[in-house]
Order: structure tokens, then sequence, then C-alpha cells
């Protein structure tokens, strides 16, 4: 039951970001992850969210994401993403990515531990500020030409 429950909580939440029409590239990360609403992503709102997210679906409160709960929020993050950011690929290719168990499973155990999920937060920070100017912006999300 809980599972459903999250499921459609994060599903509310995701869906109003472009329930306008937005089809600014980047716009659904930017709505979701500018915690100040300042326009912009910094480092910090970044580590941040990615703690609210693991929290949300750390399901046994154990600290660490076991395959199930990986499971779930690859289904729910994916669907998401296909529904209300463009699809996969594309701008939102490196976001699905640098969520992703692979990326996340510093020591290879098939569980994602709090601590390392925190410790990628920078290295995801740094893949889509892909200017580098220290803050993600919806340039972060254009095609490089």
């Amino acid at each position: 039951m809980r599972s459903i429950l999250l499921c459609t909580a994060v599903w509310a939440v995701a869906s109003s970001a472009l329930a306008d029409g937005q089809k600014v590239p980047g716009a659904h990360f930017i709505e979701n992850w500018d915690l100040d609403g300042d326009g912009q992503v910094t480092v910090a709102e970044t580590a941040n969210k990615r703690g609210e997210i693991f929290a949300m679906f750390d399901q046994n409160g154990d600290g660490a994401l076991d395959q199930g709960e990986y499971d779930l929020f690859d289904e729910t993050r994916r669907a998401d993403i296909e529904a209300n950011a463009g699809g996969r690929k594309g701008p939102m290719q490196v976001v699905d990515e640098a969520m992703d168990r692979r990326f996340n499973d510093l020591d290879g155990d098939g569980a994602v531990s709090r601590a390392e999920f925190d410790e990628q937060s920078a290295t995801f920070f740094g893949m889509i500020d892909r200017n580098g100017d220290g803050v993600v912006t919806g340039a972060d999300f254009k095609p490089q030409g």
C-alpha cells in the first residue's frame, strides 16, 4: 500500500511541473530541484533533493535502498521523465543515468546506502552543470552545438 501511495505522491508532484505545456529544456528538472525558486539549482539544492528522494524510497527506513526499493525508484523516475520531461533520451538522459543504481552503488553490492547516494551528489551535479558555471539552469539542458 505504501508503494502505491508513494508512487501516486511522486507522480502528482512531478506531473504539475509541465502541466501548463512548458517545453523549455530542463524545465521539469528545474521546477522540481530548484528548492528556493530562483530559477537555478545549486550543488546544495542537489544534495538536499537527493536526500529527500532517498528518504522517500527507503520504505523500510534502514538507510539503504535494497533491490525492491531501487526498482520502485527506477520505475517511478522513468515514468516521470517519460510523461513530463520529454523522455529519457536527450537532455534528461544524464539525469536518469546519474540516478541509476549502477551510478550510485559504489561498492557494487546491489544495495545503495545513504552514504553512497550522498557521496555521488557532487558528481551528479557536475554531470548536469554542463557549462561549469556552478548552477544548473535551462541552458545546461540545451543541445550543444
